[in-house]
This record gives structure tokens, C-alpha cells and sequence, in this order.
């Protein structure tokens, strides 16, 4: 007997997520990561750069600029944002933190937006559950929650979501208003304002943070689904498509003017390590939601494949995740291109909770609890290795990795990780011996052991991490190498996380080597120096020493002293007189 739908869930089956563990959920996912860091390289260093230099009124807001180089991302409201928060935040506040706050309301929105992106496709009719003969199946309010709080826990269970979701780059940015869109076309038929206001907001967004091809084939593809998509599903307020079409034809319009059309179309190189580089992204990077999904594709491929399109709770997240695929196979951001499918993906994640057998929900449960337990034995013993030297073995490993770092012990993130650990050990407990009839049950380990892990590496791993993903240890010794006043440094082929870190952590005066004539030091990249006519063949400069980066040796530069004096002021001379 072919049903209706795959989807045969009883009331029982809908057991509402309690909110509030939810939300506190959610609140340990986000902060971690955002508080008690030092900017990262090299996109979130060069973002919060760009943003401190508008917040004290060194470049154009139209045209930011870092060292007299321009984003690599033909992005604009990212760094409005950093630098409005940094402008509106009390002295006490430490600036990079500050630049942090916009961004972390971008991530709980970003959040929201998956959720109830899911729960109205949820509410679909085709996506509604195959009806009772005696009555008892799950009624479309409370089955479109716990679709949508699966969808939540698969969005936050995706492994490519933790680092940049916690950065203050254009990349997260463009993950709101791509939820926020998905958000918006998902409920256009069943509200009236909030739709187009996210609609307006996120393809505006969108455009604003260097995203305004996705902005349109988005807005465009959308508007074309529910054009062909049957009455029952559409109807009756397709004129609301319609609005969304000329929404993104207006940010279309605004991009021209702000000359955004900038897609440097990276394809891949035919050779088979690229093809295998990007079919690893998309295999980790989307872990665990792209195998539920494509289970979801097949179990529900008879709403999918047919003459009637219909199926608009599957082909609006298709048509994203499609978009976002198709941007990841051609631009050099492959992972931040990918980012963007992440709600989109979460939500066909979803539809396969109801779906699943008691034996493939018990073999996810046992993966997950293995692989995630494991990492966090992982992330223990290495800590304690740090602090005590037992284990010998993984403090060695560290010590050659990360040559000088030297660790400490903070008792405010000790404490929190051990909390975060007993919290795991209790939801491993409530999952292996209640054996729930909620259809969210099988996405509950996945999405806590992601959290977790998280957590400990935020916590107890941070300081090593600070060490290895900042710049701090290379500035810190270019600063040592030259006289605490320096005056003017110039700088040669310097990359803008360097002209930021430097700028933010040395607080020196940097100029680029052609608009700085009178600056005593000189940094720069060896590569670059050792092209240079004005460093291989002039004896004006003098290189005094090579320094870099303790854990990354590419990083290195060049530190040089001008050799000859400097001419004396005409005006320092008629002083002399």
C-alpha cells in the first residue's frame, strides 16, 4: 500500500523539547567561542582590523580599508556593524569584544531562523503525517515542533557550523540572512508581515555582506517554487512571491550601484587531490545532516519526483542547499560558501526523524556516543597531560607543535568543563535508559556531543589555542626587537591580518613602504623581500633579525633598520641656526 506520505507518527511521537533546556542549550552553544579570545587569524583578525580602523574614523565607510588594501569580501555591513558596536560600547570594554556583540545576536538569530524555517515547512500539507484510521496521529502544531526542534538540534550538530559561527566574519553574516530568507519563504503562506519584513532584511543583508549573487538566486528561485507549486501548498496568497521577486530585483539594483557584483569564479582544477579536498569538505563539514538528508531525499522522493511539483517543504531547502553547493564548487571560500546550506540542510535533516527505524536510531545514538565521548576523553587528557605531565606523551606532542607556549591552570573554565562533561555523562544516561518516543530523540547525542566538544576546547583547550590561532606570539616579538617607541614602521607585503594584528596587539604606526620615506623600521614578508629591488640591491636597509610565528612558519617576516640616517628637517636646521 503506497501512503501519502512516509511520515507515520503517533501523538506520542511529538513530545514537545521542554524551552527552557532548550534555550540554555542553545545559550552554552553560542557564547563559548565569542568571550575570553583574542582574535583569530586571518579573516577574523582582518575583519575586526577593517572594523577598528571605521570606528576611529581612518577609512571611508563606503570603501574600508586596512593599510590602504581593501577586504578581500566586497562586504560592507559586517564592518558597519563591528564598528558601531565599537563606537557604542562603554570605555570599560575591551574593543574586540565589543565588535563580538552584533555577531552574537547574528548567531541566535541565525538559529531562530532554522528553527522556524523548519517548523512551517513542517506545517505544509504534504509534509503532514499519514492520518489514523481510529484517530491518534500527531496533530500539525505539535508535529511541526518537533520537526523544527529536530531541524535545531541537526543545524547545531553539523561540525562545520562551530568555529565559523563564532567568528566576527562576513561568512556569519551571510548565515543570518540566509536563515533569516529561509525563514521567510517557509512561512509566506501562513503570515502576513513578518515574512516580507525578514524577506526585505535578509536579502538586503545579503547584498550588504558580499553575498548579492546568493541574494538573487535565492530570491528569484524561491519565487519561481511557489509560482509552480499547486494551489493547496501556494495558495492563496501567490501575489506574496511575487513581492519577494521585486524585493530581490531592488537589492539587485542597489548592488549595481554599490558596484557588489564581484564573484571571483574559482572552478576546481580537474585533478583528482582537488576533487578529493572538496568531497572531504562536504562530507565533514556537514556531518551529521547530509546522510539524514539524503535519506530524507529518497524515503520522500515520490513528493519530490512528480508531474504536480509538489513538496514545497522539500524543494525550498533543496533549492538552498543547491545554491550554497553550486557557490562552494566555484569560489576560492569553499567552506564559507558551504556555511550557507547548513539551515537549509538541517531542515531535510529533519524530515528524515520521522522516517527512521528503531535499529538506524540506535546505530546514530552509538556513533555518536563513541565518537563524541571519545573526543572529549581526548580533549581531557591532553589538558591534564599540560598540567601534570602525565601522560608524558601528549604534552611532548604539544610542546613540538606549539613550541613556547607555556599553560596555566583558570579555575572558572576548569569548573565549567567539568559541569559540561557531567551534563553529557547525565544525557547519555537519559538517552540509553528512557527510551523516548519523541522523533527529535535521535538527534539529541549528536547535537550535545558537538556542543560539547565545543565547550571543552573553548574552555580547557583556549589558552593553547589562543597561542597557536592568534597572532599575539609573533607580534609580541617584533615589538621586542625594536625600541618601545618606534615612531613609524613601513611595512612590504604584509597580509591584513598582519596589518591588523600588529596595529591591535603592537599598537604600532604602520605605512606601506612607498608612503612611508621617513619610518626608521621596515617589516616584511620574506617572499616579497626577497623580490624586492629595494632590499636586494640598496644598501639603505639592513635586515637585524627573522621572526615569525612559533606555530605556523609561513607566517614569518623580515624585520629591517634603515641604515643610513635620515636627512635632517629643513626645519629642525633654522631651529639650529
Amino acid at each position: 500500500m503506497n501512503q501519502p506520505t512516509p511520515a507515520i507518527v503517533a501523538q506520542a511521537g511529538v513530545k514537545r523539547l521542554p524551552r527552557l533546556a532548550l534555550l540554555l542549550f542553545c545559550l552554552a552553544y553560542v557564547l563559548p567561542g565569542f568571550l575570553g579570545r583574542a582574535p583569530w587569524k586571518r579573516d577574523d583578525i582582518s575583519t575586526f582590523g577593517y572594523m577598528t580602523e571605521l570606528a576611529r574614523g581612518a577609512a571611508d565607510w563606503w570603501q574600508p580599508a586596512l593599510g590602504g588594501l581593501a577586504p578581500e569580501i566586497d562586504a560592507l555591513l559586517p564592518y558597519w556593524l563591528g564598528a558601531w558596536a565599537i563606537q557604542l560600547s562603554p570605555a570599560w570594554l575591551p574593543p574586540e569584544l565589543a565588535s563580538r556583540m552584533p555577531f552574537m545576536g547574528l548567531l541566535v538569530l541565525a538559529l531562530m531562523g532554522t528553527w522556524y524555517g523548519t517548523y512551517y515547512l513542517a506545517r505544509s500539507p504534504m509534509a503532514q503525517p499519514v492520518p489514523f484510521a481510529f484517530g491518534g496521529e500527531a496533530q500539525p502544531t505539535d508535529y511541526a515542533r518537533a520537526i523544527a526542534d529536530g531541524g535545531l538540534l541537526a543545524f547545531i550538530a553539523c561540525l562545520g557550523l562551530a568555529q565559523l559561527a563564532h567568528e566576527t566574519t562576513p561568512a556569519l553574516t551571510q548565515l543570518c540572512f540566509a536563515a533569516l530568507l529561509f525563514y521567510a519563504m517557509a512561512a509566506l503562506p501562513y503570515r502576513r508581515i513578518s515574512p516580507g519584513v525578514s524577506a526585505a532584511v535578509a536579502l538586503l543583508g545579503l547584498t550588504l555582506s558580499g553575498a548579492p549573487f546568493m541574494a538573487l538566486f535565492l530570491g528569484l528561485g524561491g519565487t519561481a517554487i511557489y509560482l509552480l507549486a499547486p494551489a493547496a501548498e501556494a495558495s492563496p496568497k501567490k501575489w506574496r512571491a511575487s513581492g519577494l521577486a521585486m524585493m530581490t530585483l531592488g537589492c539587485a539594483l542597489l548592488a549595481s550601484y554599490l558596484k557588489l557584483w564581484h564573484w571571483g569564479i574559482d572552478l576546481p582544477r580537474a585533478n583528482l587531490p582537488e576533487w578529493q579536498r572538496l568531497g572531504r569538505l562536504f562530507l565533514w563539514f556537514t556531518w551529521p545532516a547530509w546522510p539524514l538528508a539524503l535519506w530524507t531525499l529518497w524515503r520522500w522522493r515520490r513528493q519530490i519526483f512528480n508531474v504536480q511539483f509538489t513538496g514545497l517543504h522539500l524543494w525550498l531547502p533543496i533549492w538552498f542547499v543547491t545554491v550554497a553547493s553550486v557557490a562552494t564548487l566555484t569560489t576560492h571560500a569553499a567552506d564559507r560558501s558551504l556555511l550557507l546550506a547548513l539551515p537549509a540542510l538541517a531542515a531535510l535533516a529533519a524530515f528524515a526523524l520521522p522516517t527512521l527505524s528503531r535499529s538506524v536510531g540506535a546505530l546514530i545514538d552509538w556513533f555518536t556516543l563513541v565518537f563524541f565521548t571519545g573526543s572529549a576523553l581526548v580533549i581531557w587528557v591532553v589538558w591534564i597531560s599540560m598540567q601534570t605531565g602525565f601522560p608524558a606523551k601528549p604534552a611532548a606532542n604539544v610542546a613540538r607543535l606549539v613550541p613556547g607556549f607555556v599553560h596555566s591552570f583558570s579555575l572558572a573554565p576548569f569548573l565549567l568543563a567539568l559541569a559540561a562533561s557531567l551534563v553529557w555523562a547525565w544525557l547519555v544516561k537519559w538517552r540509553v535508559d528512557r527510551h523516548q518516543a519523541a522523533i527529535w530523540k535521535s538527534v539529541v547525542l549528536p547535537a550535545g556531543g558537538a556542543a560539547l566538544s565545543w565547550l571543552l576546547l573553548m574552555t580547557l583547550w583556549l589558552p593553547l589555542l589562543d597561542f597557536a590561532r592568534s597572532y599575539a606570539p609573533m607580534v609580541k616579538q617584533v615589538t621586542a626587537a625594536m625600541p618601545p617607541s618606534p615612531g613609524c614602521v613601513a611595512t612590504l607585503g604584509l597580509s591584513r591580518g598582519q596589518i591588523a594584528a600588529l596595529q591591535f596587539h603592537g599598537q604600532l604606526q604602520l605605512q606601506a613602504l612607498d608612503q612611508a620615506p621617513s619610518c626608521q623600521w621596515l617589516l616584511a614578508d620574506i617572499e616579497t623581500a626577497r623580490q624586492h629591488p629595494e632590499l636586494t640591491a640598496n644598501p639603505v636597509w639592513q635586515r637585524r633579525q627573522s621572526m615569525g610565528h612559533p606555530a605556523e612558519r609561513k607566517d614569518s617576516l623580515w624585520l629591517y633598520e634603515r641604515r643610513l640616517p635620515l636627512p635632517t628637517p629643513p626645519v629642525a636646521l633654522e631651529k639650529q641656526g
